[in-house]
């Protein structure tokens, strides 16, 4: 099954532009940019815009698109390692510093784009843990160090992109290719 044909994305090639809509299975929305690139040298994050082209808030300013990774991320959340990781922000303080310092950041960069006038970043931050998806973006979009739950998460998962590319970009003209 080929990926759908993906809309024009100003903040990126077309290249990255069809090897994010075949890791997503569907067009991208509102892509500023490549954030991150995999090993394999695909697309791993984009940075979207804080609202879609109508308005609507985008729920993201990183997201994770590569279709590997996210998968092994959602294994972890299957597993309870957000309530875990939720529960020793109570017992940790220093952790808990670090990770409103991440919201914070998370918060800055976007409002650098543009002001929802809110609070609220993403993931849950600064009071809990909410999605393993968007701290591991946020991670490697700004680097080791900033979001501690994001680097735990990707410390976790290990080295995804040893297998190879995740999405294969071109179009196939052999069946079972």
């Amino acid at each position: 099954m080929n990926a759908p044909s993906p809309e024009p994305a100003p903040g990126i090639s077309d290249d990255d532009a069809a090897a994010v809509a075949a890791q997503l299975g569907r067009p991208p929305r509102a892509v500023r940019r490549v954030a991150h690139r995999c090993a394999c040298g695909l697309p791993s994050v984009v940075q979207t815009a804080p609202r879609l082209a109508d308005g609507t808030p985008f729920p993201t300013l990183y997201y994770l698109t590569c279709s590997r990774l996210a998968a092994r991320l959602g294994t972890l959340e299957a597993e309870g390692r957000m309530r875990e990781m939720t529960d020793r922000l109570a017992e940790d303080p220093e952790l808990a510093a670090a990770y409103r310092r991440a919201h914070e950041s998370y918060l800055a960069e976007r409002n650098a784009i543009e002001s929802l006038g809110t609070e609220v970043s993403a993931g849950g931050m600064p009071d809990r843990v909410k999605c393993l998806h968007v701290h591991a973006a946020h991670a490697l979009a700004v680097g080791p160090g900033v979001n501690p739950f994001g680097d735990e998460a990707l410390a976790e998962v290990g080295e995804w992109w040893a297998a190879g590319p995740c999405a294969s970009c071109r179009e196939s003209t052999h069946p079972g290719e």
